[in-house]
């Protein structure tokens, strides 16, 4: 790609905000198997405003059909001229075993964001504990970034698990951080040894015992915690057994939510073949009969238009759309700012219409 022709400093350039963006991948980093480091600037050269921990949502052409896709940026907003999300391919991996195997630099990718209430900059503590299990460690790995070039005497404890000593990610750039920030101490727990390695560090899961021994004041930091759903559920309840105070703990966890559950009809009653309003889909010209219970992304998509959504949880903020009249009721989990609700916008995943209404979509 080269030297870009122009030089603009920061003060010559726009800030981005949370709506669409198209990126430009400058860079690939190989982190560990099946790992790689994404890194890319704006393709209209604005400067990345956002907090340490937030998210991105990607739209990713996979055939026959594009898929979107929430990742974590690892990058720090410290450095804003580019931003990196670091992604590891889980197995029946769809979009991001093709971003390991077809994204090359100077591809070009449509992103939503970015989004998320998983930073230290909403929930601050005197010092931290940053627990992680295998690609749960980017938003930690963002936070710590970002104390290193603005706050680098932070106090923090960081515990990050893997299976083998080859899969921690980070692991160069963390050991070379503990030389920089003096109060940053690292450990390292794995499964398994590799043959033709020396592992001297800790084996095996995290569990009671050990928490104190890698971190003893445990219950006086503030405590973040990101990975599988399962080691999440573990480090709650070792915690709430150890007497931490849990409003000091925050975990960031993607999923999609789960089908509501409908009031049970009697099979003769009309109610339950009615709908309860009618959603008007502005741009598509239709008028969509809209259930009991049911969402406005639901009811879209049965009637096949389509609303771009990812977590489909109200919290990545991709189905984000304009009301633009009716009353509806809105159950989200962070992915819309208070000022886009006081413009009319709504998440499709997790709205549900109080009479009829009219949606740009």
């Amino acid at each position: 790609m080269g030297v870009p022709q122009s030089y603009p400093h920061l003060d010559q350039m726009q800030p981005w905000n949370d709506r669409l963006h198209l990126l430009e991948c400058l860079s690939i980093i190989e982190e560990a198997p099946n790992v790689k480091t994404f890194t890319f600037r704006s393709d209209n050269q604005n400067w990345f405003r956002y907090e340490p921990g937030q998210f991105m949502t990607f739209e990713l052409p996979v055939q026959p059909e594009a898929v979107l896709r929430t990742y974590t940026l690892s990058s720090s907003p410290s450095r804003p001229f580019t931003i990196a999300v670091t992604v590891k391919a889980q197995e029946n991996s769809i979009g991001t075993r093709w971003m390991l195997d077809h994204l090359t630099p100077g591809m070009r990718l449509k992103a939503f964001g970015p989004l998320g209430d998983f930073s230290m900059r909403r929930h601050p503590g005197e010092k931290y504990l940053f627990i992680s299990a295998g690609s749960g460690i980017t938003p930690m790995m963002s936070m710590t970034r970002w104390m290193h070039d603005c706050a680098p005497q932070s106090d923090i404890s960081f515990v990050t698990c893997a299976r083998r000593p080859s899969d921690i990610i980070f692991r160069r750039e963390l050991e070379y951080l503990t030389g920089c920030m003096p109060n940053l101490k690292l450990s390292f727990l794995i499964k398994e040894h590799e043959m033709g390695q020396v592992w001297t560090g800790i084996r095996g899961r995290l569990e009671a015992p050990k928490l104190p021994l890698l971190s003893p004041d445990f219950k006086d930091r503030t405590i973040f915690c990101c990975g599988p759903e399962g080691f999440m559920r573990d480090v709650r309840d070792m915690l709430e057994a150890g007497g931490f105070d849990m409003a000091r703990y925050h975990q960031e966890s993607f999923g999609p939510a789960a089908e509501p559950v409908l009031p049970a009809f009697d099979v003769m009653s009309t109610d339950a073949v009615e709908a309860s309003a009618t959603i008007t889909f502005s741009m598509s010209g239709m008028d969509v009969p809209c259930m009991p219970g049911d969402t406005i992304l639901k009811a879209a998509r049965g009637a096949g238009i389509r609303i771009a959504a990812a977590c489909e949880s109200g919290l990545c903020g991709t189905c984000k759309v304009m009301k633009l009249s009716g009353k509806s009721e809105m159950d989200h989990n962070g992915g819309i700012l208070d000022e886009e609700i006081d413009e009319g916008f709504v998440l499709a995943c997790c709205t549900k219409p109080l009479g009829n209404v009219e949606i740009e979509a």
